[in-house]
């Protein structure tokens, strides 16, 4: 079929619509129906619900959120920054190690080291009980912090998300300047002198963009403000969906941390875009690192392992040590269903995700339109989306069709239709569609990019069909990274909690949802076999992401 092209008046901007283009914008529209019926909302008249909201309890969703963040971004700057720099750039015992262990804490979910903390230092937890027993105190003797609180949903939160923090700046120290560091070294500066003066600066882009990262993942945590009963717009969204039972409202409340997430976004974006000015030298050897004595090594080796066994090695020591002892009464065919019902889950949107990666990846490279772009990055953008919102916007315009078919089949034929999309595995796949097609497309495009579009015209010489380019070609090439796509997005279902809560069907439960349940119900030692799954698990795409970073960091240094 010939081209046809559709052009706008403005100067060189041109859509070219062909089966490609067509195919690839259709995908992308679909995918974003849920954030547009959210921002639509924007535009609704507030209702009596809403004035309810914004009367009593808006404001403290408003500012919780805005503490919260700025827990979170005290912490994860504090940690991730700080292990960045001493990883890459100073010489301790135990560094080595420290590169990749300081990635583990990205394999527990928040709420699932929420949970873990409460069990280990609330009143009746080990830590205060030996506290009475050691002292012989009693309750209001004493005063320890209090882990269900705004700071404790904070520390929890940067525990986990430092990584993000640290990743970026840790590949921005080791792509600085080799010549910048060396002028700094011979001014006398010692590592810590050189890191705020040089480093830190050159670095504050990458910086920022991680902190952004972080950030988006606080405002779409649930499991943890909630179990610590913290209002937040996320806490408010389910209250609103639930409790008051008004859907406009709770699209509204969506709709404005939507708003939020998209400022975030484009701060990233921002500073992605300055990160690329910060290469003075195309020297890229390996640096020689800072030589640090015996008491600062103590220290760097203190800051590094605190990090890691406060967000990893004590909660996931603890899980193991619930696990072991409640065995008994756990492993039963009750959780084997839970480990069916998610891995069908996260097989079926993974393998989803995978084929649709695939298809908007080369349609991109078969189409390099400007229509053909736009709609790859708008298919691209959910995985900002905090996963109460997605679900919000999938559950509307799936219950208005259901309840339009419904009353079309009652008119004409008297019988009803009842929930064919709401209610149904099809609308939360869908769901996990939009979250986590980024999370797999990005994967497949960085795949696609290595191979040359010089084999793609070879086959074509040859009388090779884009469909057999695909399968006979790019499939046997892209194996390393279709794998990798398909654990990424595997393991982000695994753990998505809201947006599972809101779709699931009735009685239908997860890991996730189960581990969810069982701490509401203050069951911690029974929750640890569905959190352990979900970490264990969790751990693989961690491992990928750490040998990754050592093949680039050796093929560099070749």
């Amino acid at each position: 079929m010939r081209p046809t092209a559709s052009r706008f008046p403005w100067p060189h901007l041109s859509i070219r619509l062909n089966g490609w283009s067509v195919t690839v914008l259709s995908l992308a529209l679909l995918l974003a129906v849920p954030v547009i019926v959210v921002l639509s909302y924007l535009f609704e008249p507030a209702g009596e619900v809403w004035r309810h909201l914004a009367d009593t309890v808006l404001r403290d969703y408003v500012i919780n959120s805005l503490l919260l963040m700025v827990g979170v971004a005290i912490g994860v700057l504090l940690l991730g920054v700080s292990t960045a720099w001493l990883t890459s750039m100073c010489q301790f015992p135990g560094r080595s190690v420290f590169e990749w262990a300081l990635l583990l804490p990205m394999a527990i979910p928040a709420y699932i080291i929420a949970y873990t903390y409460t069990g280990l230092f609330d009143f009746a937890g080990p830590v205060q009980t030996m506290i009475r027993e050691w002292t012989g105190w009693g309750y209001g003797d004493y005063w320890f912090p209090e882990i269900r609180s705004i700071e404790g949903a904070a520390l929890m939160l940067a525990l986990v998300l430092y990584p993000y923090v640290y990743l970026l700046s840790r590949a921005a120290f080791l792509g600085q300047s080799i010549c910048v560091l060396d002028v700094s070294r011979t001014l006398g500066n010692g590592p810590w002198r050189t890191f705020f003066s040089v480093a830190l600066p050159l670095a504050r882009p990458a910086i920022v963009a991680g902190l952004s990262l972080a950030l988006m993942e606080t405002l779409a945590d649930y499991g943890t403000v909630q179990y610590f009963g913290v209002s937040t717009f996320t806490t408010g969204i389910f209250r609103t969906w639930y409790g008051l039972n008004n859907a406009a409202a709770a699209a509204q409340l969506s709709a404005m941390l939507l708003l939020v997430v998209f400022a975030l976004i484009i701060l990233e974006k921002i500073s992605r875009k300055q990160a690329r000015y910060h290469h003075t030298s195309q020297r890229h050897q390996a640096l020689t690192r800072f030589e640090l004595n015996a008491r600062q090594s103590v220290m760097a080796f203190l800051i590094c392992s605190g990090a890691l066994f406060f967000g990893f090695i004590l909660p996931a020591g603890q899980l193991l040590w619930w696990a072991l002892t409640t065995a008994e009464e756990n492993l039963d065919s009750r959780f084997l269903n839970l480990i069916t019902h998610t891995i069908v889950l996260a097989g079926t949107a993974s393998l989803l995700a995978l084929m649709l990666a695939l298809l908007l990846g080369y349609g991109k490279r078969q189409q390099k339109s400007w229509s053909t772009l736009f709609a790859v990055r708008l298919a691209g953008m959910g995985y900002a989306i905090p996963g109460t919102v997605i679900a919000i916007g999938v559950m509307i315009p799936f219950a208005a069709f259901d309840n339009a078919l419904d009353s079309w089949a009652r008119e004409q034929f008297g019988w009803s239709t009842g929930l064919l999309l709401s209610g149904t595995l099809i609308a939360l796949v869908f769901a996990y569609l939009v979250r986590f097609l980024a999370v797999s497309l990005q994967t497949v495009e960085a795949g696609l990019g290595k191979i040359r579009p010089t084999m793609d015209e070879v086959a074509r010489s040859l009388g090779t069909g884009s469909g057999e380019i695909v399968r006979r070609v790019h499939i046997p090439m892209l194996k390393g990274s279709l794998l990798t796509a398909l654990l990424l997005v595997f393991v982000d279902v695994l753990k998505e909690l809201p947006a599972t809560l809101i779709l699931r069907p009735f009685n239908y439960n997860t890991l996730a949802v189960r581990a969810y349940e069982l701490a509401s119900d203050e069951r911690l030692a029974d929750a640890s076999y569905a959190a352990l799954t979900i970490v264990a698990v969790g751990i693989l795409p961690v491992i990928l992401l750490s040998r990754t970073i050592t093949r680039s960091r050796h093929a560099k240094s070749a």
